[in-house]
């Protein structure tokens, strides 16, 4: 068995089919909140609710996991890591030159990106000055500390060539070795890195500001306030899950990206998600606001239906940050971090998807237009099907890219023999799930 699917044990089963290991351990998730709730608490009490005060919120959230990773879970010790602890450090004489080529492939790619950035000018507008302010100051940082660590990881791995050396002995010009799939994969793995660090950070701010700014009084004054700050609280939990998770691809933690997703259309499904490429943006093509209200304006008037519908989106909303919690350290889209099990994950494949979708057809409730028209109502709820169908697409070109893992496989399987959402659909659409074979995801 991986050694990475060992770190969570699934509790003993009445029957015979027992839920497949997980590659996160629950306590991880747990500490992280710790963590961020107790700054949140302090940054209340202290009003530090600036930009600089929101990423402190994220450390206070990552050193806790990763504290509990090293002491705890031992994840360093995982075969996955790739790294051999089972003999003495290698001599230097033996890794220099792989290192030194492996550092010069690293600020190589670090140069691309920063390249990247400066060349799309979106980066140099709005929530994104921030963000790349925070990349400029952590740079020089971040140039010094790969030096050492990148000498002694290397003394460690089992395979110290990976694509950041394939790239550094092609730009050196020792380029008879050149695993050209490393170095693809490589590339890959960085792309994901560098566009989506510098998106979770850019919101980073703006969600502990949208948490801070509610006052006591406010929070409790009705259940619309009172849901509105939980929704607020979750998404914050949510950015700074992710955030962790896409700074610290460290193999040491197991963290580290196993592979990015090869498909040309599972990078598209997940851009248009995105800005700058997001399609569902006001004036998108997939926006789905024309003349359209929210629930507290169709059910304004009725204070238990207002309560109850607020009620189930703070669910919903609790249900997708809880889909991100899972993860730990390893939250990233497009990308293979190890196969998770618990969680919501017990429950659907996609639990972030289901619910993030769901609370959108709620909230918004596109087939009401306040103009009246019924041009706008078919629109918008036209509209609104598209954009989650393109979450589905999402979900399957995920599950292409994850079938390669044997341990994906045991976990789809087990999940459409048990899980309550895979067997509704497949209830739904009249299908059985066979053990390899993919039904609709749900």
């Amino acid at each position: 068995m991986n050694a990475h699917r060992d770190i969570e044990r699934p509790a003993p089963a009445t029957g015979a089919d027992p839920r497949p290991p997980s590659a996160v351990s629950s306590g991880v998730g747990f500490v992280g909140l710790a963590g961020l709730f107790a700054a949140i608490i302090i940054g209340r009490m202290t009003g530090a609710n600036g930009p600089v005060a929101s990423m402190l919120a994220v450390v206070a959230c990552g050193v806790p996991m990763i504290l509990w990773t090293i002491f705890v879970d031992k994840a360093w010790k995982n075969e996955t890591t790739g790294l051999d602890w089972s003999r003495p450090l290698r001599p230097h004489d033996e890794t220099r030159d792989i290192s030194i080529a492996k550092l010069a492939g690293l600020w190589a790619t670090w140069g691309i990106i920063a390249a990247l950035y400066c060349i799309c000018r979106w980066y140099w507008d709005g929530q994104y000055l921030f963000a790349m302010r925070m990349l400029a100051w952590s740079a020089p940082v971040l140039f010094v500390v790969s030096v050492p660590y990148i000498f002694w990881i290397d003394r460690r791995l089992a395979e110290p060539k990976d694509g950041a050396y394939m790239f550094g002995a092609w730009l050196t010009g020792e380029r008879a070795d050149i695993d050209r799939e490393k170095l693809v994969e490589h590339f890959r793995s960085w792309a994901v890195k560098g566009f989506f660090t510098a998106f979770m950070i850019s919101i980073v701010p703006g969600n502990w500001f949208e948490v801070l700014r509610w006052s006591a009084d406010d929070i409790v004054s009705d259940p619309v306030a009172l849901s509105r700050f939980l929704i607020a609280l979750l998404f914050l939990v949510d950015v700074a899950f992710a955030t962790v998770g896409y700074i610290l691809t460290l193999r040491p933690l197991d963290a580290h990206i196993r592979s990015a997703n090869p498909y040309t259309q599972g990078w598209v499904a997940a851009l248009i998600c995105y800005p700058p490429f997001i399609l569902m943006n006001p004036g998108g093509p997939l926006d789905y606001h024309q003349n359209v209200g929210d629930w507290t304006l169709w059910l304004d008037g009725w204070p238990v239906a207002l309560a109850i519908m607020g009620a189930i989106l703070v669910v919903l909303t609790a249900i997708y940050s809880w889909a991100t919690v899972a993860f730990g350290l390893r939250f990233s889209n497009l990308t293979h971090r190890g196969i998770l099990t618990h969680g919501p994950y017990r429950w659907t494949r996609h639990p972030a998807y289901v619910s993030k979708n769901a609370f959108w057809w709620l909230a918004t409730m596109p087939f009401i237009a306040t103009s009246g028209s019924p041009v706008d109502m078919i629109r918008n709820t036209v509209l609104l099907a598209a954009v989650s169908g393109v979450y589905y697409w999402r979900a399957k070109t995920e599950e292409k890219h994850l079938m390669a893992d044997p341990a994906y496989r045991e976990y789809f399987d087990w999940m459409e023999r048990n899980a309550p959402v895979p067997r509704f659909f497949a209830w739904v659409t009249g299908r059985k799930g066979r053990p390899g074979e993919m039904v609709p995801a749900e």
